[in-house]
């Protein structure tokens, strides 16, 4: 009978099935070697308090510190016996701040008797806000005698590690739990090579743990936590080593433009020359497509940047090779407005087979889930038949009915929004696996691109084309300077009264309001004021300071056809003011917009305000943007508005961004639970370890692809691919 290794042992068998059960459901926690890499966030030293002013809203939190002191109140109750309630109010102290406890009914007897003054324990609770003041209610807590024999066993040194919990298990019940499993780290397999760990000065993956979960000195944490990034960085960067290994395996079709074809027609064409960027981009993008390998790069270009057109010249050099060229796009309305977009710039290149076409025109057709049958059938032929070359879709274009007479080139706007699977599906359509370019208007740091995009060569667009406008953008704080929004309006009147025209952009739809689902921001708790709307918005706008101007709404919800028609009528001229959920965040083009008001700005993301701003300023004319909010001076969400407010430098924001959000956030939704492989590395603080760690991968991958001479290593790969499902490879 084959033993189970200590490390994938059922924590239900080494901690009971109680704790097993709490552990599994609320932390994704299964064997002993899931819970020795649920790492401690900090430590706190002991004899050190915590600083109470910085508790975030509406999480939960762990702090040690001191009783100042402990009320009993009692009150009129109708459910408590005699007629009388109990209310305990204990207040705490970290030097700095203090912070509320209060305690009902049967459960103020133990603490009323425990927390006396000056007593010093670990608090574990919900922060939440009565009367103005932050308060736990009904925190769970352990004392902290310092000198009984139970403590110091649980707490080894002056250190005590401080672990994500949750409100059915306390950080110190996970400190018990891994002092029980903890003996099992000397058996962890280390995926480091040992070459690489000693030329590095890195623990072994023992001692780092033990390191990590029981360190004496702040050096030991510091050690553990090198080792520890270092393997997180270096696991995932083989996988992708490894799938650029395979990737480049594949056969393709190589791919060159026609000399004297469609692209050159194309480019006669164009009112205005490729910026230098554009240029230097393009040529990167043709030299992939004349290799026998796919094409696999990542273009990533500021809002306005010429993506489109780089993207649509590469399709044309495909088509003009015998080809074709697909565009998969997130949205209906996205992929309507690049066939709008992609027709206007070809003209008569674009109308191949229909009278007046040029010459060595092709046909470009567009696939989405709302089109009409005949449509859709015709469609659908002419793909099949390779009279259209171009083929632009959302993933209507991935089902199995949809065939393709020789697919050569796939190109997916915005990558985020898909995963490999969906991408995969696409690329199995052509003969032999067609080359790939992904387009992202999200600025992403380096390292991120390397984490998330680590099996795709980069190319970037940093530059503007000539004739784009700046875009001054200013914070409007509406609660202390109600003026300045009422000026807000006046702006957008006097941009219509100018020939243009403007976006009010809302968090949410409005129908939502009356779901008690619908997900609050613990700033709505603190105000209880739910996000703006944009049906509500609409209708206080037309009839208040936009009363006179054509108001329409734009939201997700609205059918298709309905969606294409109020966007059709914006892009005419016909819409003064449009106000719109984030369903115009990408690719949504209108020149003549100058002005956009965004509505509760600080309940949206640097980068999705980034992107926001981009859709104003697309004409000659100057755009303007400016971020309405509610929030103080003080907070942390107006430092953020402030930042946007200063830098049009989409890749400084996106930095900003990272180092005010979890990375889960940014390295797309699947990263974001608290099964995200990123639970020691800052991808921005540790930019230096995932470089070398992707040229360490690359240089094993090269020389033993399937990793034959390194078992662990291999071992801790199927876990990561297992456990992930390939989540980071399939970008969120």
């Amino acid at each position: 009978m084959d033993l189970v290794p200590a490390l994938e042992e059922p924590l239900k068998k080494v901690l009971g099935p109680a704790t097993a059960k709490v552990m599994a459901e609320h932390l994704g926690l299964h064997t002993v070697g899931d819970l020795l890499h649920h790492y401690p966030r900090r430590y706190e030293e002991r004899g050190q308090l915590t600083h109470l002013a910085d508790l975030p809203m509406d999480e939960h939190v762990t702090v040690v510190a001191q009783v100042a002191d402990a009320r009993l109140h009692s009150f009129a109750s109708a459910k408590a016996p005699g007629g009388r309630g109990q209310r305990l109010e204990v207040t705490i102290t970290d030097g700095s701040g203090r912070l509320q406890l209060v305690f009902f009914g049967k459960g103020v007897h133990k603490p009323h008797k425990e927390l006396l003054p000056g007593t010093r324990a670990m608090f574990a609770g919900k922060v939440s806000v009565f009367n103005r003041r932050l308060q736990l209610a009904h925190p769970a807590y352990e004392l902290l005698r310092g000198d009984s024999e139970e403590t110091v066993e649980n707490w080894a040194g002056a250190l005590i590690p401080i672990y994500p919990a949750t409100a059915k298990l306390e950080s110190w019940k996970i400190g018990k739990a891994l002092q029980t499993v903890l003996p099992s780290a000397q058996e962890a397999a280390d995926p480091l090579p040992a070459s690489l760990r000693e030329a590095r000065g890195l623990l072994p993956l023992p001692e780092a743990l033990l390191k990590i979960h029981r360190p004496h000195t702040k050096a030991d944490i510091e050690q553990a936590r090198a080792r520890l990034k270092w393997d997180e960085a270096f696991v995932l960067q083989v996988a992708l080593a490894r799938r650029r290994h395979a990737d480049a395996q594949l056969p393709a079709v190589a791919r060159r433009p026609a000399p004297d074809g469609l692209l050159a027609a194309f480019d006669r064409r164009l009112p205005f020359t490729l910026t230098e960027g554009q240029q230097k981009v393009c040529e990167e993008i043709f030299s992939d497509l004349a290799t026998e390998h796919p094409m696999h790069r990542l273009l990533q270009g500021e809002v306005g940047s010429g993506k489109t057109l780089v993207a649509l010249r590469a399709m044309l050099a495909v088509v003009d090779a015998g080809g074709q060229a697909a565009m998969l796009a997130p949205t209906e309305v996205l992929a309507q407005q690049h066939h709008r977009s992609i027709t206007e710039m070809m003209g008569e290149l674009a109308e191949g087979g229909m009278l007046g076409g040029a010459e060595n025109a092709t046909k470009v057709v567009l696939l989405t889930g709302s089109m009409g049958a005949a449509a859709r059938r015709q469609a659908l032929l002419d793909l099949a038949t390779g009279e259209a070359g171009i083929v632009i879709g959302t993933h209507a274009l991935i089902e199995d009915k949809v065939q393709f007479h020789d697919l050569g080139l796939v190109v997916v706007d915005e990558q985020h929004r898909f995963g490999v699977e969906q991408r995969d599906a696409l690329r199995g359509k052509g003969k032999q696996p067609p080359h790939l370019l992904v387009m992202t208007a999200t600025p992403i740091p380096r390292t991120v691109a390397m984490t998330v995009f680590g099996d795709l060569e980069t190319s970037v667009l940093d530059q503007l084309p000539a004739g784009r406008s700046p875009i001054a953008s200013h914070v409007v704080p509406a609660a202390d300077k109600p003026h300045f929004l009422a000026r807000a309006w006046e702006r957008v009147r006097e941009e219509v009264a100018g020939g243009h025209q403007a976006y009010v952009v809302c968090p949410r739809i409005g129908d939502e309001a009356d779901d008690p689902k619908a997900k609050k921001s613990p700033e709505d708790e603190a105000e209880k004021r739910p996000p703006l709307a944009v049906t509500d918005v609409a209708a206080q706008l037309a009839e208040g300071p936009l009363s006179g101007l054509r108001v329409e709404v734009l939201h997700g919800r609205m059918p298709p056809e309905d969606k294409d028609a109020v966007m059709r009528r914006f892009a005419a001229g016909e819409t003064d003011v449009l106000v719109a959920t984030t369903v115009i965040e990408v690719g949504v083009n209108v020149p003549n917009a100058t002005v956009m008001v965004i509505m509760d700005a600080d309940r949206f993301g640097v980068s999705q305000l980034h992107q926001l701003r981009g859709r104003v300023g697309r004409g000659s004319a100057p755009g303007l943007c400016l971020l309405v909010t509610e929030m103080p001076e003080t907070s942390a969400a107006r430092q953020r508005l402030n930042a946007v407010a200063s830098t049009l430098d989409g890749f400084e924001l996106s930095r900003i961004d990272l180092e005010q959000r979890r990375e889960g956030d940014v390295l797309g939704q699947a990263q974001s639970g608290t099964r995200s492989s990123l639970r020691m590395l800052a991808v921005i603080e540790d930019e230096e370890i995932i470089a070398e760690a992707r040229q360490e991968a690359a240089r094993i991958v090269a020389a033993d692809p399937d990793l034959e001479r390194l078992p662990a290593l291999r071992t801790a790969l199927e876990a990561l691919l297992d456990e992930e499902r390939e989540q980071y490879l399939e970008k969120g």
